[in-house]
């Protein structure tokens, strides 16, 4: 049996969070937005609040969990790219939080954690 690639399971792991996003009753509204300062994984809106998803997926915890992978200077750049984005929009929103989506994937389905307002 070939092993997925890193790439092809982080593909799988922002398809899995988008379809659980969307079942917490979050519209997404962007993925994988890119400017020269980094990219966003998943732009969504719940309710009112602007919602930016940092989604990392593992398959060992060789090099830790997915959500010990997630630095406070990785969220603190995630809070400046949403600024970014913000600035190309026409609309606005009464909050911005920062989302972390952790998956983890040893035997075949995905575990996730969802943590809200990251920082």
């Amino acid at each position: 049996m070939a092993t997925e690639s890193k790439l092809d399971l982080g593909k799988r792991g922002e398809e899995v969070a988008v379809t659980y996003l969307e079942t917490q009753g979050m519209k997404v509204i962007d993925r994988n937005w890119r400017c020269r300062h980094g990219e966003i994984d998943i732009i969504a809106e719940d309710g009112p609040t602007l919602v930016v998803v940092e989604v990392k997926t593992r398959s060992s915890r060789s090099h830790g969990s997915a959500l010990e992978s997630v630095s406070p200077a990785k969220l603190a750049r995630l809070r400046m790219l949403a600024a970014k984005w913000l600035t190309t929009q026409s609309r606005t929103f009464e909050t911005v939080r920062v989302d972390v989506i952790a998956l983890e994937r040893f035997a075949g389905d995905f575990a996730l954690r969802h943590v809200r307002g990251a920082i």
